[in-house]
């Protein structure tokens, strides 16, 4: 079982990421900056069509979403103590420079794919705790793990609750999305804003853990 409060914690970031991938859903008419399946195949069905913009728009959130995930990995593997504070500010940056490009009036396209890396590099902000990924930006995995628990738990292989955990985490994509696309009705791109927030908050919880353990 994972801890509560890591739980918690992973509940609120995942919330996060529903909530920028609907603000990037809304922005680009159909398009993720966080849900890579998505965008696979609606690349893979473009590329039939013939659809050349829409291949190269799916392909580049993809791509920007694997280098923010590499760059990610990279900032919390540089160190232990000071890792996870590095990746949560790189990606308090991301959502603020998201921000402040379209307010200066770059186009969806070129905005949503510094998004889109900010998503990818978000997945390092938490490390595994139990048996739960905390923190994630997708949830396929995670619903199906939810159904390999049950399965489990009811021959007695697993806790009974464990699987009720990968739904709270599968309940924060869904509740973030749902607020993001309410938010987005009366503030716009200002959405941003509380995703960004929390984001920052996360990077001053690391650097206090990250003092706490140097003494």
């Amino acid at each position: 079982m994972t801890p509560t409060r890591h739980l918690a914690l992973g509940t609120v970031l995942t919330a996060s990421a529903g909530l920028i991938d609907a603000v990037g859903f809304i922005e680009l008419g159909g398009y993720f900056t966080s849900f890579m399946s998505g965008n696979t195949t609606q690349g893979g069905a473009a590329l039939v069509d013939g659809a050349w913009p829409v291949v190269l728009l799916t392909a580049s959130l993809i791509v920007l979403f694997f280098i923010g995930s590499v760059l990610g990995a990279l900032a919390a593997f540089s160190s232990t103590r000071w890792g996870p504070a590095a990746v949560s500010a790189a990606v308090s940056a991301g959502v603020a420079l998201t921000l402040a490009l379209t307010m200066n009036g770059f186009p969806p396209n070129k905005t949503m794919l510094v998004l889109a890396a900010s998503a990818g590099a978000q997945n390092a902000i938490l490390p595994m705790r139990g048996a739960v990924r905390l923190g994630a930006t997708f949830v396929t995995g995670t619903l199906y793990t939810a159904g390999q628990d049950l399965a489990l738990a009811l021959r007695g292989a697993a806790p009974p609750q464990r699987w009720l955990q990968h739904l709270a985490v599968w309940s924060g994509l869904y509740a973030g999305a749902a607020i993001g696309a309410l938010l987005y009705r009366f503030v716009g791109i200002y959405t941003l804003c509380l995703p960004a927030a929390v984001y920052v908050a996360f990077t001053f919880g690391h650097l206090w853990a990250g003092r706490r353990s140097a003494i």
